[in-house]
């Protein structure tokens, strides 16, 4: 048994604001760059995509798939979007069971249209379950934050949403917005097993792989997954990694036009209208979990793994030389030779030794360590706008900078430093 980086929830060429790179050969080819071992497939319900994962992939075994070319292994995988406004993600142990489901769920809506790589049906999330769970496949919710497509932006918990079959479900997707931390505030979450996915509409490197999650199994294929989603007690869910939920685009109450944030007590006094805009503010995050919390203080179940926080690389190198677009050559240059020192990119921002990555690039190893030791503060995010690292280059400078970022937010930001995983 091994343990294998995973990120299972990405979208293809047919789903909407999808670049145009979005193919399994280039998913495959970046995911090694980046350290990944194990893809969803995106999107199999479109009859056109499924056709394309049938000519990428090859069947080492039965439900073991991979790519032809790069080693990059890949679960059947797709997103839907029920009636009651919940994203759910759908794993699948094969493409005949994917053919299946095709054909059970055309009844309740367009699935082969473009944009319609991750389709909205016309039934509810419970339906939905039912039919995945007489497949033998998996449901859960995706990004079940976030305020306007999941779970917790229109039921108080999963029992609420699934019924009887919330006994049946076993793991939900965090999304960019939140971590253990916030989701684990929940009591209800605590029965479930936490998966990190980049969500990704990108195949580069700075966007797949974002959020991923480390998990032991004996072969990378959909029985093994489903093992260690459902069996907590062995615990083969080793590791979330993901970005600070400070960073995610819906972490803060803000207003969707002009990004101003709000107390939720400010919000509901404004009557949810933005002063300053008379834009809609939208309840971010942070506080419909606050909202929903039962614990005052970070609390976890025995079974959840330590939750790490990232950038992607090339962010940290695009702050250490000063650049302005992380897609410039310089950065992509020293990028470059980071991933063919260290192998692949999570080798050097999770596992390389401190001193292997000064002699390699003094300048960016020692923004790597400040990021590793926590020495980074953010401007949260909020209304549908990202939030901004800011890499600080010691505890002294985090905490200077952390308190300026306060004194400009309307309410106090909760913050937890960054962990090392020898601390967890």
């Amino acid at each position: 048994m091994r343990e294998y980086n995973c990120d299972l929830h990405f979208h293809g060429l047919y789903s909407g604001g999808v670049s145009k790179n979005m193919l399994l050969p280039v998913i495959a080819e970046q995911s090694k760059l980046k350290g990944l071992d194990v893809c969803g497939t995106a999107d199999i319900t479109h009859a056109q995509w499924l056709e394309h994962v049938k000519e990428s992939l090859v069947e080492e075994e039965n439900g073991v798939f991979k790519d032809k070319k790069f080693d990059t292994h890949f679960i059947i995988q797709t997103e839907i979007q029920c009636k009651d406004l919940v994203h759910n993600i759908i794993f699948l142990p094969d493409l005949a069971a994917a053919e299946t489901l095709r054909e059970k769920l055309k009844s309740f809506g367009i699935l082969d249209s473009w944009g319609c790589g991750r389709p909205r049906l016309r039934l509810t999330s419970k339906h939905l379950a039912e039919i995945v769970l007489d497949l033998g496949g998996m449901l859960g919710p995706a990004h079940a934050f976030t305020p306007y497509f999941s779970i917790y932006a229109h039921f108080k918990s999963m029992e609420d949403c699934f019924g009887e079959l919330s006994k049946k479900i076993c793991f939900m997707e965090l999304g960019l917005s939140a971590d253990s931390y916030f989701a684990d505030l929940i009591k209800d979450n605590w029965n479930y097993t936490f998966l990190t996915n980049s969500d990704s509409h990108s195949p580069w490197p700075h966007r797949i792989g974002r959020e991923f999650t480390r998990i032991k199994m004996q072969k990378p294929c959909y029985k093994e997954l489903e093992k260690a989603l459902r069996d907590k007690e062995e615990k083969l869910v080793t590791l979330n990694a993901g970005l600070d939920p400070r960073e995610g685009k819906y972490h803060r109450t803000a207003c969707n036009s002009c990004f101003t944030k709000f107390s939720i007590e400010d919000a509901q006094r404004l009557n949810w209208k933005c002063p300053k805009c008379n834009g809609t503010v939208k309840r971010g995050v942070r506080d419909l979990i606050l909202g929903l919390a039962e614990w005052k203080e970070e609390a976890h179940p025995e079974h959840r793994p330590p939750y790490l926080h990232q950038l992607p690389l090339a962010e940290i190198i695009q702050i250490a030389l000063g650049v302005k677009q992380v897609q410039a050559k310089q950065v992509q240059d020293v990028w470059r030779g980071f991933v063919d020192k260290f192998e692949n990119e999570i080798n050097a921002l999770v596992d390389a030794k401190e001193d292997e990555l000064l002699e390699h690039n003094k300048k960016v190893g020692e923004h790597i360590i400040a990021f590793r030791k926590g020495f980074v503060q953010y401007i949260p995010g909020g209304g549908g706008d990202y939030g901004k690292p800011v890499l600080c280059a010691s505890k002294e400078e985090c905490e200077r900078i952390g308190k300026h970022i306060e004194k400009n937010l309307n309410t106090k930001e909760i913050t937890r430093n960054q962990r090392t995983l020898e601390e967890f």
